[in-house]
């Protein structure tokens, strides 16, 4: 059991908090959460925000009963948290960009933070997708060297896929897939890093519910990802 040391509201939907946490965390990975009892009865994956060996951050979108006790959380409270777990975003350098939507941003802060610390010369471009309201911009911006916004649009719009050496994701299925199609059409599929999202129950590989289809066969995304290449993903089809 840990402590809650803040939750801030970020906006109407969304909320970012910091829960103590000692260990190593590394870019891409989850943790299942509950602040409860028996109900609901499962547990909530969250994607890592941000970690710093004292504290781990988590990025979320109230939309049912779980997140909604995690928004009434205030410091100090008890909270379960079992992880990290799941793959990484691989270390790569170069030219990257990082591109999420919605809730979807949520790994990229510590990707961009543990690619420049293992590269600082690598370029870091970071395209943010938002159905209302941006929230967060001014930090990522402390993390890259160029951040795109876009409200209300589409954020694949905003991006030429040839320009990067790699490119990592996380988003709505429907926004990575069409990314995918894109730089698929640009001949750099292969640069393409996903960070898919699933409903989970265990979060170890025993329940079988966040299994997905890929390109070698029906994988787990809590035990063999969460973290794919695009072309095993969406290269299938």
């Amino acid at each position: 059991m840990s402590k809650v040391i803040s939750n801030q509201r970020l906006s109407n939907e969304f909320y970012l908090m910091k829960v103590e946490h000692s260990g190593d965390v590394r870019m891409g990975q989850f943790y299942m959460l509950r602040a409860w009892g028996d109900y609901p009865v499962l547990s909530r994956p969250l994607s890592v925000f941000d970690a710093d060996g004292h504290s781990v951050s988590f990025f979320y979108k109230v939309v049912g009963k779980g997140t909604e006790i995690f928004a009434a959380l205030q410091a100090g409270a008890d909270i379960d948290q079992q992880g990290p777990w799941g793959n990484t975003f691989p270390v790569v350098s170069g030219q990257i960009a990082l591109i999420g939507r919605g809730v979807g941003i949520a790994p990229l802060y510590l990707a961009a933070k543990q690619l420049r610390a293992a590269s600082p010369n690598t370029a870091i471009h970071i395209y943010l997708g938002f159905k209302r309201e941006a929230v967060l911009v001014e930090e990522f911006c402390r993390v890259a060297d160029r951040v795109k916004v876009n409200v209300g649009g589409y954020i694949t719009d905003d991006i030429s896929p040839e320009a990067y050496d790699h490119i990592l994701t996380c988003g709505p299925e429907k926004m990575m897939r069409t990314l995918y199609d894109k730089c698929e059409k640009a001949g750099v599929a292969n640069r393409l890093i996903v960070s898919t999202e699933s409903r989970m129950a265990c979060g170890i590989g025993a329940c079988l519910v966040c299994n997905c289809k890929t390109k070698s066969g029906n994988k787990k995304v809590c035990k063999d990802g969460p973290i794919f290449s695009g072309e095993e993903v969406f290269g299938y089809e």
